[in-house]
């Protein structure tokens, strides 16, 4: 099996799958075995390459291919809106499209940028407690410029070890929040903010949260065996506090027991 990122559904608890269709959550509480065989490939071209460049690309793909444009990390870079990209065809379907900008609770308020069709996907795989649409823009460009507009007040990164242990701010009030930023907004993106008031909640799939964590890497262990105590964002959780970020190892191949 070629590891992608975990395939999830927005139930209670979250469902998740890996990408050949493994159903996860009838595993958990169960022993398994994830061993990895040693060949990675480009999730782009299928090559085989020895090391795997921002989440499952070989070198060449990596520099370009237009899922791994500097856009996806940081969405003010985005052209497509001016015709522009690595990829016309590819910009014009995925990022000169309609975007949400939002507010996600994780350990603390985070401030992000999706694709309206992603969600709440994206939010799943953050391992988000809650969310809520704070704009709509005609494209991803300025959704990019209304977040880091934001990025004074907010963070736009996850704590990956606060939210894996479960440790969050419990005054956290993400519809207050979005109100309280209406007069805050630059006065030429005020005009995206929405008043949808819904709230997204999720409940993920984990036996116990841990007082600790301990990253799991392929390179490092390559046969990881035990319990699976649970799943939250792209982590898989390993006699409690062992986690493995799936997602990381986009490409490798193992064989799951």
């Amino acid at each position: 099996m070629i590891l992608e990122k975990l395939h999830t559904k927005h139930e209670t608890p979250i469902q998740y799958a890996f990408a050949d269709g493994t159903v996860l959550n009838e595993r958990i509480g169960s022993a398994i075995l994830l061993e990895f065989t040693g060949n990675i490939f480009c999730r782009k071209c299928a090559k085989p390459t020895k090391k795997s460049f921002g989440e499952g690309f070989c070198y060449t793909c990596f520099l370009s291919a237009p899922e791994a444009s500097p856009c996806i990390v940081s969405p003010e870079l985005c052209e497509a809106h001016l015709g522009k990209g690595r990829d016309i065809v590819y910009e014009e379907k995925h990022h000169n499209q309609p975007h949400y900008v939002y507010l996600a609770a994780t350990d603390q308020v985070k401030v992000g940028v999706t694709r309206t069709t992603q969600m709440p996907t994206r939010w799943i795989d953050q391992g988000a407690r809650e969310a809520i649409i704070l704009a709509e823009t005609p494209n991803r460009y300025l959704a990019g410029v209304l977040e880091v507009a934001l990025k004074e007040m907010y963070s736009d990164r996850t704590n990956w070890q606060n939210m894996l242990r479960d440790i969050h701010e419990d005054t956290i009030d993400l519809v207050q929040e979005k109100w309280e930023l209406m007069d805050q907004l630059p006065e030429d993106l005020n005009q995206y903010f929405t008043e949808d008031e819904t709230l997204y909640s999720f409940e993920y799939p984990v036996l116990r949260y841990p007082e600790k964590v301990a990253a799991l890497t392929l390179e490092r262990e390559p046969r990881i065996q035990g319990i699976l105590t649970g799943i939250r964002g792209q982590y898989l959780y390993i006699d409690d506090y062992l986690v493995l970020n799936v997602r990381r190892h986009t490409g490798y191949e193992v064989v799951w027991k």
